[in-house]
């Protein structure tokens, strides 16, 4: 009976999450094609799926794994940038079929990415783990930032700080141009495609979190001597939960970097994993709905409060700060769900009568 009503929760949340996602595609997919949406809003759909997608791949390490990693946003970028270069060389193909094609190549280099990283860094623990994920993100950084890429009839050229040194034709195009970024970008993103990939990515996190591989990670969080004693590896485990991790924020990336024209691997640093991370502290550790509606709203609040441009960032650091109070605050969570349940059982009893 106990494992039949954990499944049972769990599914439940499973089909809220689904739910809110759903919603908030409908609800703004109805305000843009009645026009009812300012174009700043708009601009920002994808990116605030996006940072969804990241708030609930990082959750997958800090919540369920229980590793603190601040360099999340560096597996971004390098889906980011793989993306670009992929999209520019199937200039020829269908936007549709070039899109899936650069998430998936994305995802499975960030992945690539993750395991390398994943290998020095997940022997360490707490401060010296977040430190370490932290310098990588930097590293990764800094890596685009001395990277050149072209593409001509011949194919794609890489170089390292000199663009001279791509020789391309004539007819050859700068696609990666060192520090200023990716230029002339194939914008073939688009809301429904974010929103698919965001399903797809909470469907694969509620497989892996209710399966056997789940439960034996969240084993190695909660007491790693006991999980080890039972034969679990935390090394595998770990590795395997953060691996994932990697190649979500690499499809988000992707989804990302092609909805711009351009994009400079400086939009891809350290306080973009610290903003990641405030989804995922602010929505609850280990929460994913949580993280959706943290990603949600505090991506959407500084464009609502746009009109207040002299106290907006003021008002925001005051609803981070409330927020934050109320998440930490036990009675005032068992009050807001007390409430909550008087609330559902009051609207059970109308719609009985």
């Amino acid at each position: 009976m106990k494992k039949f009503s954990k499944a049972s929760t769990a599914s439940k949340k499973a089909f809220l999450n689904y739910g809110i996602v759903i919603a908030f595609f409908v609800i703004f997919q109805s305000l843009v094609s009645t026009g009812n949406i300012t174009s700043a809003l708009k601009g920002q759909l994808i990116p605030i799926a996006c940072y969804m997608i990241m708030a609930v791949s990082l959750n997958l390490v800090v919540g369920i794994s229980g590793e603190l990693s601040l360099g999340h946003a560096g597996f971004m970028s390098v889906g980011a940038f793989t993306a670009v270069i992929v999209s520019s060389a199937m200039a020829g193909s269908s936007d549709k079929g070039s899109l899936i094609v650069s998430i998936i190549v994305g995802a499975l280099i960030a992945a690539i990415a993750g395991f390398l990283i994943g290998i020095p860094v997940l022997r360490l623990n707490g401060d010296y783990l977040a430190i370490v994920t932290l310098a990588f993100g930097e590293i990764i950084k800094n890596i685009l930032n001395c990277l050149y890429v072209g593409i001509d009839e011949k194919g794609v050229h890489f170089a390292f700080n000199n663009p001279a040194a791509l020789a391309m034709s004539a007819e050859g195009k700068v696609i990666i141009n060192g520090p200023m970024g990716a230029v002339g970008i194939r914008k073939i993103s688009t809301f429904a495609a974010a929103i698919i990939l965001l399903l797809i990515i909470l469907i694969i996190i509620q497989n892996l979190v209710n399966s056997r591989t789940g439960r034996a990670i969240m084993a190695i969080r909660d007491n790693r001597i006991a999980a080890e004693s039972m034969g679990l590896s935390p090394m595998k485990y770990k590795m395997l939960a953060f691996t994932v991790s990697a190649a979500m924020a690499g499809a988000a990336g992707a989804v990302y970097a092609l909805n711009y024209s351009t994009l400079v691997p400086k939009k891809f640093d350290f306080n973009t994993s610290i903003l990641v991370l405030v989804f995922v502290v602010l929505g609850g550790i280990g929460n994913m709905t949580g993280s959706l509606l943290a990603a949600g709203v505090l991506v959407v609040l500084p464009e609502l409060l746009r009109k207040f441009s002299d106290y907006r960032m003021l008002v925001y650091a005051i609803v981070l700060i409330l927020v934050m109070l109320v998440t930490n605050n036990e009675k005032l969570k068992g009050k807001i769900d007390t409430f909550f349940k008087k609330l559902r059982m009051k609207i059970s009893k109308g719609g009985r009568k």
